[in-house]
């Protein structure tokens, strides 16, 4: 692709912006730089604000992850011949080598940086970014060489806006309500993760879960090799699980019990990426002994610590319904669970069985407190923290030795805090201080 003096703006100058106006700079690009907030320069480029002036006789904006493809400004740019992208189009038009592209609702990080380590154990060159933390998709480029594996996390907001994206090995690991405040529908939702299918050619290859509805449908939208993977059936090529092992290509991988990532929504995670790391080269004895050894990811189901007989563990990624009824599920009860933040239109009521058989109680922080206590209302004792601080404080007081302290809080964290990682962070500090502040 060829951008040698072609105007393009690159819009939202968070970590994905700044890199694209790098990658941009390199191939010759008249660039332009908007943000909504943010002021200054990047890269020497001055940051200009967010309106129509900005787009003027632009060929191409490229559009970073945490800006709506459907606000006024993009609209009205399109309406005057402005092609709008995003940034991982963007890196894929340069990327070297192949990509092995996740996405999915729940587990897209874990099982991205799983697929690293594996391959990274095996031998194998590789890379991983995109939607993980750190590494932006354009930031790829420079270090993208033949022969090497692109691992990349894909979220929704990054693929609604791909054009001619290739995957040579996709992967969906699930597809359930989530970002419904930005995709409107579940319908759209499930359609943007599709497009990571859509360009897959015969000898390209497309794992997906069995036991979802939406991932099974978007078998239909891709001319590559079907491969699948589920927690409750064999499938004709792919993983499974049998009598508490995991199964590959109908040979077995490992013992479930061997796997140290904690839950039973992990295992479709290692399925999936056992079989992203056999078709990248990997054997099944390098697989087995690299899954043995993953460390698992920062704010996923993360053990804290364990104070006075109470375990506390970090899943602040639980940004979804449907994530915190897994995080629910990887526990045997007795759990004190922290849930609130910012809504995302979600569903709470599904919640209320799940609580009402683990649950000693719920405490609640944030803007959705209302809007949860009254879907939960009745199944299981509330309390309305407030604060994060208010709420590890009051479960500390209250969890009896072998109860669990959970952060998983079914919402987004921009109420409170710039992130989930920065949400998780304070929830380990809070943690971390309590011994101290006890005594």
């Amino acid at each position: 692709m060829n951008l040698e003096g072609k105007k393009v703006v690159v819009v939202g100058m968070a970590l994905s912006g700044e890199a694209a106006v790098k990658l941009l700079l390199t191939k010759g690009a008249q660039v332009g730089a908007v943000d909504e907030k943010k002021t200054g320069d990047i890269l020497g480029v001055q940051i200009q604000p967010q309106t129509d002036a900005a787009f003027v006789d632009a060929d191409l904006a490229v559009v970073s992850p945490g800006v709506p493809a459907d606000t006024a400004v993009l609209q009205h740019a399109r309406e005057h011949g402005t092609q709008i992208i995003g940034d991982v189009e963007l890196a894929s038009w340069f990327l070297q080598g192949d990509m092995i592209g996740i996405t999915g609702s729940n587990g897209k990080t874990t099982t991205t940086a799983l697929i690293g380590h594996i391959l990274r154990e095996s031998g194998i060159p590789c890379q991983v970014g995109g939607n993980i933390g750190g590494t932006a998709p354009a930031a790829m480029v420079e270090t993208s060489k033949p022969g090497q594996w692109n691992v990349m996390e894909l979220s929704s907001f990054q693929l609604e806006t791909t054009e001619t994206l290739h995957a040579h090995v996709g992967i969906a690991l699930n597809v359930t309500d989530n970002h419904l405040d930005r995709h409107y529908t579940l319908a759209n939702y499930a359609a943007a993760k599709g497009k990571l299918f859509a360009n897959q050619q015969p000898g390209d290859y497309a794992i997906l879960n069995a036991d979802n509805i939406h991932t099974v449908g978007f078998a239909r939208l891709t001319r590559a090799t079907k491969l699948w993977f589920s927690g409750t059936k064999s499938v004709p090529e792919g993983a499974w699980l049998k009598d508490g092992r995991i199964v590959l290509n109908g040979e077995p991988l490992l013992p479930t019990g061997e796997i140290p990532l904690k839950g039973r929504h992990n295992y479709e995670n290692v399925m999936a990426a056992a079989i992203a790391a056999h078709l990248a080269g990997a054997s099944l004895t390098a697989i087995a002994a690299a899954v043995r050894t993953f460390p698992g990811v920062e704010h996923r189901l993360e053990l804290v610590r364990t104070l006075a007989g109470v375990a506390y563990y970090n899943d602040s990624k639980a940004t979804s319904v449907d994530a915190t009824m897994k995080a629910i599920d990887a526990f045997p009860g007795g759990l004190w669970i922290i849930l609130g933040g910012k809504d995302k239109n979600s569903d709470y009521s599904v919640l209320r069985e799940p609580l009402r058989a683990k649950a000693h109680a719920a405490l609640l922080i944030g803007t959705a407190t209302p809007k949860i206590a009254a879907k939960l209302d009745g199944a299981v004792p509330l309390i309305d923290a407030g604060t994060l601080d208010a709420a590890v404080q009051r479960a500390a007081r209250e969890a009896q030795p072998g109860d669990t302290v959970l952060l998983a809080p079914a919402c987004a964290s921009f109420d409170q805090f710039q992130s989930f990682e920065h949400r998780g962070q304070v929830f380990k500090q809070l943690v971390s201080h309590l011994e101290e502040r006890s005594s």
